[in-house]
């Protein structure tokens, strides 16, 4: 019988507590929602392990899911880099864009008071990487679609517009207040960034949240059957 995969959930790191807490619940959830797999943590920067020993750890097939929202440097060479050592290793796309997460930036909008009347800027943590300009103006799609409005893009770092210029154009343009939608994982760093970025109100980051597990769970099944 062939092995089950292990599903190597792999994140950024963070020295943040109470981002690792959220990373955490978030990778608890996973595990309930797929009880006969067994789950590993792995990092591409600031904890341990790293994704290359977790990975050299292994036995039998895996699959490395990016707890990452957009491809980026992270996905195209570290995570890459570690999936390539094994031919019973593959690694995943990253979480967005997706449906799912788009629901959980919607609710979030909706717990931070969104208004008509709002100008929503959806905030990223950036990358000089094409790709990930193009995962974050298709997660701006599928959001403006959800919310019947208009909504913009800022990063924190990596990229233009930052996130204090497109809450400035959004003012400029008339928009009485300006919401943050913030599309950062957990609190740490670069949520940080985007609560300091001059938006009226800031929303929560994604996780824990079951769907953002749900998502993750799909982005295993989907490595899964690539191994078969």
């Amino acid at each position: 019988m062939t092995a089950t995969p292990t599903l190597i959930a792999c994140s950024h790191g963070t020295r943040f507590t109470e981002g690792r807490d959220a990373v955490h619940a978030l990778i608890d959830q996973v595990r309930e929602l797929l009880p006969e797999v067994p789950v590993a943590e792995a990092f591409v920067d600031v904890q341990d392990p790293s994704i290359d020993d977790v990975v050299a750890a292994t036995d039998g097939p895996a699959v490395i899911v990016p707890l990452l929202l957009s491809a980026g440097f992270h996905t195209g060479v570290d995570i890459a880099r570690a999936a390539a050592t094994r031919a019973d290793v593959t690694a995943t796309a990253p979480l967005g864009p997706h449906p799912l997460l788009a629901e959980v930036l919607s609710e979030r909008l909706a717990e931070s008071g969104l208004a008509d009347g709002d100008h929503v800027v959806l905030s990223a943590a950036g990358s000089s990487r094409p790709e990930a300009a193009t995962d974050v103006e298709a997660m701006r799609e599928l959001l403006a679609a959800l919310l019947h409005r208009p909504v913009t893009v800022g990063y924190a770092a990596g990229a233009d517009p930052r996130i204090p210029a497109a809450v400035d154009a959004a003012r400029a343009a008339g928009a009485p207040r300006v919401v943050a939608a913030s599309y950062v994982l957990a609190p740490g760093y670069f949520a940080n960034l985007v609560a300091d970025a001059g938006a009226d109100v800031v929303t929560a980051p994604l996780a824990p949240d079951l769907r953002v597990a749900q998502v993750i769970a799909e982005r295993y099944r989907e490595g899964a059957s690539a191994l078969a």
